[in-house]
């Protein structure tokens, strides 16, 4: 499991576990988390509802720490959030109060950066991202997908290293969450980010990445680790939406499916 490039990682998680104490009882949410990422990779992790995925994510960004191990971003120890980290949340929690562009400002604001330089920034990626109209427009005037697109603006003003992405789609409809997914692997690419996702959609794990990480059930440990290897006719990776279509994303969304032990039985 995992990778064996030579290559160091950019995250590594070493031997990670998580426990929640509480007065009356104790819950162990992760055990023994070991994962390697190199730098430009987009991993996706998936397994059943309570196992951890979200957890690991808030572990990785710094937001929480570790009961047991250690979690690195480029060979040091995450003791908090680091500009080096992205989070692209489920929700796009927008400010309904601020303008597009000054909610893409943000982050920015926050870790006193340069404005005039971000806002630069923030107007290119609005642009990029069709939304170079809508500068001005409030929050509550966009679409689901073109607010998401505006949450991502928001995440890669800072130019971080890392983005991760917790079920960044599922409050779409099926045909808005399968276009911004290819809009997103395409970015994150384009711009050599190293990415993790997590996500319940199987068939978005497999289109986006190129590994899905399978977690078991609580207390949450890596059960599998699957390089993904997709083609078209040139050689080339597929768009997640063109991904879907090949003969390889059919045998590994029944691998998958079957690890996921999602099957009813009757």
């Amino acid at each position: 499991m995992g990778s064996t490039a030579a290559a160091p990682a950019k995250v590594k998680l070493r031997d990670v576990s998580l426990r929640y104490f509480t007065q009356e009882t104790e819950t162990e949410a992760l055990a023994g988390i070991s994962l390697d990422i190199r730098a430009g990779e987009f991993v996706s992790i998936i397994g059943q509802s309570g196992c951890g995925k979200s957890t690991l994510l808030s572990l990785i960004s710094g937001l929480m720490q570790p009961t047991g191990g250690e979690v690195l971003v480029d060979g040091q120890r995450v003791d908090k959030p680091s500009p080096k980290v992205g989070y692209m949340l489920q929700q796009d929690y927008l400010f309904e109060w601020r303008t597009i562009l000054e909610n893409t400002l943000l982050g920015a604001e926050i870790q006193g950066r340069d404005i005039v330089a971000a806002g630069d920034r923030a107007k290119m990626l609005l642009t990029r991202y069709g939304l170079g109209q809508f500068f001005d427009y409030l929050p509550r005037q966009l679409s689901g997908g073109m607010r998401q697109r505006a949450a991502l603006a928001r995440t890669l003003v800072t130019e971080p290293d890392v983005v991760l992405l917790d079920e960044p789609f599922s409050a779409l409809d099926s045909q808005t969450r399968i276009a911004l997914a290819d809009e997103v692997a395409d970015v994150l690419r384009r711009e050599g980010k190293t990415a993790i996702l997590v996500t319940h959609d199987i068939g978005e794990a497999i289109a986006m990445a190129d590994r899905v990480v399978v977690m078991s059930r609580r207390p949450g440990r890596i059960r599998s680790d699957h390089a993904i290897r997709l083609a078209e006719g040139d050689g080339k990776r597929p768009t997640p939406f063109a991904a879907r279509s090949t003969q390889q994303f059919n045998t590994y969304f029944k691998m998958l499916w079957e690890e996921l032990e999602v099957h009813v039985e009757g």
